[in-house]
Formats: structure tokens, C-alpha cells, sequence
């Protein structure tokens, strides 16, 4: 056996009850293994064993259901030149003609057959039924043969069953009016996957590249890793890859959500889909074209709907049973009035026409879905992955929200913070000499203080020695210095290096062998969007909760500078689960936002886990439920907002479709609810409402990040 998988785009999938009669008809057939459909997407998935069947097998059988493969070397067709826009057009002539012919003509009587009264009006409805319903007919009988009562099974049956009781007026109308409902419904779902259509577009399908010095034009498809790419000012960043010279500002926001471009120089990375803004670059490629990271991204977001949310799965469920229980509804009322009451079959026969067209559960089951992707997709392009419906959902229902400290609400970087100077050394001095001591290390406190004298000389350093557990000491213009811990220098008693400690700031000293020339602080610096963001997440009703491994002063600092109530300080990462678990069961519903790596174990165990800054780490895009692809905490406050409003929109969504639903059934007995009226309102408007409040979500945004 070969299994095989492919992936196939979809031009006409704008309704979810097909995306579950497409899944359930593939898995039927012989050799496939599983199939998905990934409605947001507009693309189904099926794994298949390739020596018992092909690819025209499984184009064949989804053009059979009435879903045409589309191919992306073909260019989309406009929308009026398409053949269910040309037939529509059509269908909607001929039951304009019939209807003038029978209303204000003679419309004189051609013969009678049964109870079937044919006139000239009745051929012009007959037309627009052959145009208008067509095709929705050969696909309703296909999912019917393959006992799949979907949309399309419903509305021919309606169709069929107005034409053979003679109503041609209303058969043509239903043909008409659902034909024209689902280029509507095409479009408006559409417009709701235009934000995952954005994400596909960023990056370039072609890239300058360097061949001997020369540039030379191609498909990025065919570049490989290694080869050095020119990207010139206003251009797209069309691959992943590390800056080689040039420098230039590049604007990373589609692919991070960052507000402010980021200077970019040589050695640093670069991510396919970025706006090369002024000077040019040259960048070797770190990535092939399906590697980068904004491959990842889009894949991540075509494969969201997987987690479907527990709202989606309820309505599924209620649809399964809905849909047959109208039906058999459909069936007694058709029957029971004609056989018991003496009642005239074709009124009743009508009614129970217009009920079948009100069960379907089109804009029921698309409420959720379309919500699910138009957050997901108008997040992404906010910096935000959201892994699935289930976490867009859960988020919202935070309770408590735990940070880790360093990386998260930290910048995980030392800096310098203050130089003190003693007996009258110069800052600019003490920081030169403190620099050169440590230009070798790679010490984190050390790196500090070599960034922060960057403007200086530094000065060659002789008779280097380490001096084990203290610090460093050398000879700098034939002057011995030492630099370290205070315990370096004898009988030293600063109050001002203790006052500094108190402040939670590590502290180094300087000077020679006899005394101390100086003292320099370095503190880990705390987020600039960090305490904005803890205030509008406590706003919103959650419980701040801080984790660190650093010791209980330097936690209680940071807490009260943030306005975090609750913080634990000394937390080795095995214990972080054991705490998780914990505030689990103090709290209910906990969320962890930490690195993606170092917190992997809780990230996973807690309710969802959150990744910071993961713009290029695969790792953390595999793992964490959520990833905030920059460092930019605001967007916190954001998903707690996009998630609570979700929810909502979601049930009312649903609440809307059942509502109509249930009223217009119950006016179909007493005749209140014409076949017209049951497609206007309980499938064509359900569905165009629904779809209409879910796009509102695409227009919530994140506040700006603070600039750094």
C-alpha cells in the first residue's frame, strides 16, 4: 500500500453543511483513508492509497457533488463570466418573462394533464427552472444517491416536488432564488476569507537573486538555501534569510504585527513577506519557499479549523438531528391532512415543500465556522496565531492569566543602568575600563557593559586574569584593575553599592588595588508595553499571576512595578507544572504565557498555553496553542477582546438562525409561510446575516505597541 496525500482547492465551497457532505462522501469510497475539509480555506485533504485510486478519481467524484477543483496556474474567471452567474441570469429572465406572460397577458390555457394547468407562462417557468436549478439538482441527487441529505438533496426535492404538482410558478422561483442565495453566500463568504487571501499574498512568487553578481529574476519556488538574494528598497522580503550587507529599515508588521519598522543591518534575520523600506539588501537564504516562517503561519491557519471550538461541535451535532427530524416533519404534513382530513394534497404537499427548504441547516452551521475564520485570519494578520476554534473560544474564559518573568515581562537582556562614580573617576572612564575587562566574556552582565560603551575606546588589556568566584582584573596604560564583587576590595564599605542592591539591581564594582573607582547597575529591563498591558487585562476581570526562577527581591520589585498582586518567585521549571496545576484548582480556567521553549511543560499542561515572540521559532509555533509572533504584549488585552467578542457574535449567530427557523416552521402549518418566503428569509437572509456579523470581527484591533 502507498498512501498519498493531496491537497485540493475548491472554487465554490460557501456552505458548511456541503464541507460535511464532502467529507462523508470521500471516506465512503474505496482507497481513501481519511479526507478533511478545511472550510476557511476553501480546500479539502485526502489521504488515499494511490495504487487503488488517482487523482482524476477524487476530481471526478467532488465535481459529481457540484465542487469544482481549482488549479493556480489557471486564472480565476470573473464573476460575471461564470456559468452559475450566467444561469442565474438566465433562470431570473425566463421567470420574469413567465410572470409578465401570466399577470398581464392572456396567458391563454394550451391543454391540462392531471391536475398539471399548462399555459404559456408555464413553459417560461419551466425554462427557469432548467437554468436556475440545474445544477444544484444533478449535485442534490448525486449526495442523495450516496444517502447524504445535504443542502443541495433538500432543495431538489423541493424543486422536483413543486414541478410535479404542477406549482410551476413556485418551482421556478425556488430555482431562481436559490441559485441567485448562493452567489451571494459565495461572496460573502469570500469577503470573509479575504484576510487568509491577504496572508497568501505577502510574499513575492518571484525574487531577485545574485547569479556570478549579476541579478537575474526567478520563481522562488526555484531558489535555494544559500543563495543570496537582492531585495532593493520597496520590495518585499521574498524568503527567509540573514542579511549579508546593506543596511535598511524593514517593516515587519504583516508578518508580526510590530507598529514600527526595525533597522536591519548585517547578520540580522529577515522574514519572507517583510517591506524592505530604504537602503538594499543582500540576504542569503536561510529557508526554501515552503519552509519560511510565514509558509508556517499560513499552514497553521488553513489547519486551525481542525480544533474545531465546542460551540461548532455542538452545532454539528444539532444539525445531525434537526435536518431528519424537519424532514420526517415535511413528511407527515404532507401526508396526514390528505389521508385523515380529506384535505387537498397539493396545498398541503406545498407546505411540507417549504418546510423541507426551511431545514436546511446552511446558515446554521456556517454561523461558527465563518466566525472561527474570520478571527483567526484578522488575528494572524495582527501578529497573533491562534492554533484553533477550540482556543479562540477558551481564551476568552480566562480566569487567571501566569506569566513567566524574564523574556516575557522582561526583555530577558541586560542593560546598564547607572554609573556612579567615586573618588572622581569619570563614568565615561569607569565604563571603558569595565569594558574592556569583559570584552571577552560572555557573560550576560558583561555583554551589558560592553554594549553600553560602545561610543568609547576601548583599551588593550594585559596580565588578563580570572579571578575565580570575584571577577576579572588586568593591566589597562600600565594602571592594575580589578572588577567585580565588592568583596574584590578590601575594608570596602559603599552605602551606595548597598543602596543600589536594595533597588534589586546587580551590581559590579571597579577600581584598582587599593580602592574603588566606581560602581555600575545593570537591571533586566521590563517590557515598555508591560504594565499597560497587566492593567488592561485586570480591567478585563483576570487574575495576574507572575513566575520566576529569580529570588523573592528582585519578584516583588518587578510585581509592584507592574501592579501584580500575586507573584512566585524561586520556581525551578519542573515545579512550574506543579504551580500550573495549582492555580488550576484555585481558579478553574488558567492561561500561561511564557518563551515557547523553556516553558514547554506548562505552556502544554495549562488550559492554553501562550508563546511570546515566536516569529521564527518553529518550535514555539509547533507547541503553543497561541503565539504572539513579536514581544508586544499589548496584544494580550487584544485576545481576551477578539475571543469574549467572538463568543458572542457566535451565539448570537446561532440564536438568530434557530429563532427563524423554529418561526418560520411553525408558520408553515397555517399557511403563513410561502416556498418564496422560506428561501428569502430562513436560508438566503439567515445566511447573509450571519456571514455579515462574523466579518465584524476582522475589524477589532490591537491598540499600538509602544515604541521602543
Amino acid at each position: 500500500m502507498t498512501e498519498r496525500t493531496e491537497s485540493l482547492a475548491l472554487e465554490n465551497l460557501h456552505c458548511a453543511s456541503c464541507a460535511q457532505e464532502i467529507e462523508d462522501t470521500l471516506c465512503k469510497m474505496q482507497g481513501i483513508h481519511d479526507a478533511q475539509v478545511f472550510f476557511g480555506s476553501s480546500k479539502v485533504e485526502v489521504k488515499f492509497d494511490s495504487t487503488k485510486l488517482g487523482h482524476d478519481e477524487l476530481v471526478k467524484s467532488l465535481e459529481q457533488l457540484g465542487h469544482r477543483v481549482a488549479h493556480p496556474e489557471v486564472p480565476s474567471t470573473p464573476w460575471w463570466k461564470q456559468l452559475e452567474v450566467l444561469l442565474t441570469a438566465i433562470s431570473g429572465a425566463f421567470l420574469f418573462i413567465g410572470l409578465f406572460t401570466q399577470f398581464l397577458t392572456s396567458d391563454a390555457l394550451i391543454a391540462q394533464f392531471g391536475w398539471w394547468d399548462i399555459h404559456l407562462s408555464s413553459f417560461f417557468y419551466l425554462a427557469a427552472v432548467g437554468f436556475g436549478g440545474a445544477q444544484v439538482t444533478k449535485a442534490g441527487l448525486n449526495a442523495i444517491l450516496e444517502k447524504h441529505l445535504g443542502i443541495n438533496g433538500l432543495m431538489s426535492l423541493a424543486i422536483i416536488g413543486a414541478v410535479v404538482i404542477g406549482e410551476f410558478v413556485e418551482a421556478a422561483s425556488l430555482a431562481f432564488l436559490y441559485a441567485l442565495a448562493e452567489i451571494l453566500e459565495q461572496y460573502v463568504v469570500d469577503r470573509a476569507r479575504n484576510s487568509l487571501r491577504e496572508l497568501l499574498k505577502l510574499a513575492p512568487q518571484e525574487a531577485t537573486i545574485l547569479i556570478n553578481g549579476q541579478p537575474q529574476v526567478v520563481s522562488v519556488d526555484g531558489i535555494d538555501v544559500g543563495q543570496t538574494l537582492l531585495v532593493r528598497a520597496g520590495e518585499k522580503v521574498p524568503l527567509d534569510g540573514t542579511v549579508i550587507s546593506g543596511q535598511s529599515t524593514v517593516n515587519q508588521a504583516p508578518i508580526t504585527g510590530e507598529a514600527m519598522p526595525i533597522d536591519k543591518t548585517a547578520g540580522d534575520v529577515v522574514y519572507a513577506g517583510s517591506l524592505n523600506e530604504s537602503g538594499v539588501l543582500h540576504v542569503r537564504v536561510d529557508k526554501a519557499a515552503k519552509e519560511t516562517t510565514l509558509a508556517k503561519i499560513i499552514h497553521l491557519v488553513e489547519k486551525a479549523e481542525a480544533q474545531k471550538a465546542p460551540t461548532e461541535r455542538f452545532v454539528e451535532k444539532f444539525g445531525r438531528i434537526y435536518t431528519p427530524v424537519v424532514v420526517g416533519l415535511a413528511v407527515l404534513v404532507a401526508v396526514i391532512p390528505t389521508l385523515f382530513f380529506a384535505q387537498p394534497f397539493v396545498d398541503w404537499f406545498l407546505r411540507a415543500i417549504t418546510l423541507l427548504v426551511i431545514s436546511c441547516p446552511c446558515a446554521l452551521l456556517i454561523s461558527t465556522p465563518v466566525s472561527v475564520v474570520s478571527a483567526i485570519t484578522a488575528a494572524a494578520r495582527n501578529g497573533v496565531l491562534i492554533k484553533g476554534g477550540a482556543y479562540l473560544e477558551s481564551i476568552g474564559q480566562a480566569n487567571v492569566i501566569a506569566l513567566d518573568k524574564t523574556g516575557t515581562l522582561t526583555t530577558g537582556r541586560l542593560e546598564v543602568e547607572e554609573v556612579v562614580s567615586l573618588n572622581g573617576a569619570s563614568e565615561n572612564d569607569i565604563l571603558t575600563i569595565a569594558a574592556s575587562l569583559e570584552r571577552a566574556s560572555h557573560h550576560p552582565i558583561a555583554q551589558a557593559i560592553v554594549r553600553s560603551a560602545n561610543g568609547s575606546e576601548l583599551v588593550p588589556v594585559q596580565n588578563f586574569h580570572s579571578i575565580t568566584g570575584k571577577g576579572v582584573e588586568g593591566v589597562l596604560n600600565g594602571q592594575h584593575y580589578r572588577l567585580g564583587k565588592l568583596s574584590l576590595f578590601q575594608n570596602a564599605d559603599l552605602d551606595v553599592f548597598h543602596q543600589l542592591e536594595d533597588e534589586t539591581k546587580s551590581v559590579v564594582v571597579v577600581g584598582t588595588q587599593t580602592e574603588a573607582i566606581g560602581l555600575i547597575s545593570v537591571r533586566d529591563q521590563i517590557r515598555p508595553q508591560a504594565k499597560a498591558a497587566i492593567e488592561s487585562l485586570q480591567k478585563l476581570g483576570i487574575e495576574m499571576v507572575m513566575i520566576t526562577g529569580d529570588h523573592d527581591a528582585i519578584a516583588q520589585n518587578v510585581a509592584q512595578q507592574l501592579g501584580i498582586n500575586h507573584y512566585h518567585a524561586g520556581v525551578l521549571p519542573e515545579q512550574k507544572l506543579e504551580l500550573v496545576k495549582q492555580l488550576q484548582q484555585q481558579h478553574g480556567h488558567v492561561v500561561m504565557v511564557g518563551d515557547g521553549i523553556n516553558d514547554a511543560p506548562a505552556l502544554a499542561l495549562a488550559n492554553v498555553g501562550i508563546a511570546m515572540g515566536a516569529v521564527g521559532s518553529d518550535t514555539a509555533l509547533e507547541t503553543a496553542d497561541i503565539a504572539l509572533l513579536s514581544d508586544d504584549l499589548s496584544k494580550l488585552p487584544y485576545l481576551i477582546r477578539l475571543s469574549r467578542q467572538a463568543r458572542r457574535v457566535i451565539q448570537q449567530n446561532i440564536g438568530t438562525s434557530i429563532f427563524i427557523k423554529v418561526a418560520l416552521s411553525l408558520g408553515v402549518i397555517p399557511g403563513w409561510v410561502t416556498l418564496v418566503a422560506a428561501v428569502l428569509i430562513g436560508d438566503m437572509g439567515t445566511t447573509l446575516a450571519v456571514t455579515g456579523n462574523a466579518m465584524r470581527l476582522a475589524r477589532l484591533k490591537p491598540p499600538k505597541a509602544v515604541d521602543v
